[in-house]
């Protein structure tokens, strides 16, 4: 079979091999996801009919085209050596747009359906980092990283080149942020460019925003969907914050406006002192719609559904009782409703909100759902489960006739056994309702359970701490891959987790070392008793960043609890902590100001203060291009471990942030962590 047809085959999921008629089941092992393919750069066409993917596999990434209407196989659109990502469609439904890096930079690139190879639409001396076709399909919105106060993009090409010739390594500031997630600041900034499309490719754009000190999308997470075109293609609207002093300590991301032409940009939401984002239009240009928190400040508040009549210039909050907080949304056709994803009760649930009267209705709620689209009477979307990665369905908008419509992995997990799982619930702290998760070994035996055998227990402590570990499957913390060593998992969503209620989520703030600790502790007593399978005197808690914070917390606070703690990027001490991360505005919240204040968490909930009760066994990990939780947060604890003579052992990664990123560092991180917990777990 050749190798176009047989990813063609392995795209539409329907080609079994030989493996997938054997009976021997198989543990989940690291090596298997690391294998896994992958889906990115979901579109569905504008008239609903087809859908464009990219899917990775160990050969690349190219793109694939679905029909929706028909049962035809997935065809094959690209094979090229270089990357296809972030697929826009024409509105004449016949072409695609792409970034790639075919040449030696990336460009957006364009695809037409009825034949022909990609033509390139940019040529700049700049690689595009993002971009947004506008509706009338004729400009381009661009994100360049560029020299603030150049006026030409050649301009920032040479400044880049004197910034690479510079002799002396010395980086010299003025303000925070000084780095940011794994970056040290540099002198340029992400910009949005407009350009034209035309038959030749575009070799100019122009500077829209000139002289903002501030990247915009802002780095390193926010994407092109905090910038769009208006209605009738002639502004450009952003979320970004305005230049300013105060930008490691604030939250105020505003909505700004400005014409294709440049000029004066303006701020349409300067009453708003906390986060506004993800704005988007209607396609008759009635409406904006957009994303708002309240509490400035505060990077987990709620965040609300806006509408804003232009006809009227009314604004308000769609839903306002409803106690969910919106991750992503899309606007319907006939404006009467829009369709959302937010956390709810361990899942990323689908849901359509009237835009009239702010009745809410569930859609669909089993697993996490993603990329969210409009075919229709159908919603697209991608979803993944403890049990499932990632693949694309469909769904009627009253929530019937789900249907799958990948299966990437089929074959790869023909044989493998994941461990069953179960939602679970008991009372914690002030005898309130707190949600888990537990999922049985991949060899759970129901017979050797009755005759009284027991698993050991993997205890994960999310991050966040306004976290989650929901009904997900992820290439970090895969709570799969305990199971696949044996293992029952453990995983509450103590109070200060997300998908809960605000009420719920705000409750860590100023209690750190409080309500969570008491909800851990009572899950942990409550979830033994109920599966007696699970051997409450054989466990080990894990955790990073809030979850490695808990693993030195309860070193010095639940002494007795654990045969061994590991702690991944956890928070040590707090003076010492705010004094070094990058976003100050956390730790001013949710410790209650800056640490030489009279904000007392910094010493009521900080780890190093409780150290002389740790003689818990400890695993300690840290990255060393961590700005948010700095390495030598881990460091403080090693060396604390080893000066009181405990069981310890320390595993730097110097080429990973906050996360284990790199496939083979993840082998050796999941290596080092079971190698730890067997050494003291085994009877």
């Amino acid at each position: 079979m050749n190798k176009v047809l047989a990813l063609s085959l392995l795209a539409g999921g329907f080609v079994t091999s030989p493996q997938a008629n054997e009976t021997t089941k198989v543990p989940f092992t690291v090596e298997q996801l690391n294998s896994l393919n992958s889906l990115h750069s979901i579109s569905v066409s504008p008239n609903g009919s087809k859908l464009v993917y990219a899917l990775r596999t160990q050969s690349g990434s190219d793109l694939y085209l679905k029909d929706l209407q028909g049962n035809s196989a997935d065809k094959r659109l690209t094979s090229h050596p270089a990357t296809e990502s972030d697929v826009i469609w024409t509105s004449d439904n016949n072409s695609i747009l792409f970034l790639s890096n075919r040449t030696q930079s990336t460009q957006v690139w364009q695809l037409k359906l009825n034949g022909g190879e990609a033509q390139a639409l940019t040529d700049l001396a700049l690689s595009v980092n993002g971009y947004k076709l506008s509706p009338d399909n004729k400009k381009l919105a661009l994100a360049l990283e560029v020299f603030p106060t150049c006026q030409t993009i050649q301009c920032s090409v040479e400044k880049k080149n004197e910034h690479n010739n510079v002799k002396h390594t010395a980086k010299v500031y003025k303000q925070l942020p000084v780095r940011h997630w794994d970056t040290w600041k540099t002198e340029f900034r992400s910009h949005i460019f407009i350009t034209d499309i035309s038959e030749k490719a575009a070799t100019q754009a122009k500077d829209l925003t000139p002289d903002w000190d501030t990247d915009i999308p802002a780095k390193p997470f926010a994407g092109m969907e905090e910038v769009t075109f208006t209605y009738d293609s002639l502004n450009v609207v952003f979320s970004a914050k305005k230049p300013s002093k105060d930008q490691a300590w604030t939250t105020n991301y505003d909505l700004f406006k400005v014409s294709i032409e440049g000029g004066e940009i303006e701020n349409l939401t300067p009453d708003n002192k906390a986060w506004d984002s993800q704005p988007s239009f209607s396609e008759d240009g009635r409406f904006m719609v957009y994303l708002a928190m309240k509490k400035p400040g505060f990077e987990a508040d709620k965040f609300s559904l806006m509408l804003k009549d232009l006809k009227t210039s009314e604004l308000k909050e769609v839903a306002p009782l409803w106690d969910r907080s919106v991750a992503s949304f899309t606007f319907a056709q006939n404006n009467r409703a829009v369709y959302v994803i937010a956390q709810d009760v361990g899942q990323k649930s689908i849901y359509e909100i009237s835009t009239n009267f702010g009745d809410v209705r569930k859609i669909y709620s089993d697993g996490s759902a993603e990329n969210l689209h409009l075919a229709g009477n159908k919603i697209i979307f991608s979803r993944h489960a403890l049990n499932s990665p990632k693949n694309i369905f469909s769904v009627n908008r009253d929530g019937s006739e789900l249907n799958q419509l990948t299966n990437i992995n089929k074959d790869k997990l023909a044989n493998v056994q994941f461990g069953e799982f179960e939602q679970f619930s008991f009372l914690g702290w002030n005898d309130e309702k707190v949600h888990g998760y537990f999922v049985k070994p991949w060899n759970y035996d129901v017979k050797k359970v009755q005759q009284g055998k027991k698993y050991p227990i993997a205890f994960l402590v999310h991050g966040g701490p306004q976290g989650s570990f929901g009904n997900l499957f992820s290439s970090r913390w895969n709570a799969q891959l305990w199971a696949g060593q044996g293992y029952g998992v453990v995983m509450i969503d103590f109070h200060g987790s997300t998908g809960y209620g605000q009420e719920f989520t705000d409750s860590i703030s100023r209690d750190w070392g409080g309500k969570p600790l008491e909800d851990l502790q009572k899950g942990f007593e409550f979830i033994t008793k109920q599966q007696k399978w699970l051997d409450s005197d054989n466990a080990c808690a894990l955790g990073a960043s809030y979850g490695g914070y808990m693993m030195n917390w309860i070193a010095g606070n639940w002494t007795e609890g654990f045969n061994c703690l590991i702690n991944h990027a956890g928070l040590f001490d707090m003076d010492s902590f705010y004094q070094s991360t990058e976003e100050l505005w956390f730790p001013e919240h949710d410790m209650g100001g800056p640490f030489w204040t009279d904000a007392k968490d910094y010493k009521s909930f900080n780890p190093a203060s409780f150290t002389q009760n740790w003689k818990t066994p400890m695993l300690v990990i840290h990255g060393l291009k961590d700005y948010r939780v700095p390495y030598a947060q881990g460091l403080g604890a090693y060396t604390t471990l080893q000066r009181k003579g405990i069981e310890s052992k320390l595993v730097i990664y110097p080429d990973e942030n906050h996360w284990i990123l790199n496939k083979n560092n993840r082998v050796h991180w999941y290596g080092e962590v079971f190698d730890w917990m067997k050494k003291h777990t085994q009877k």
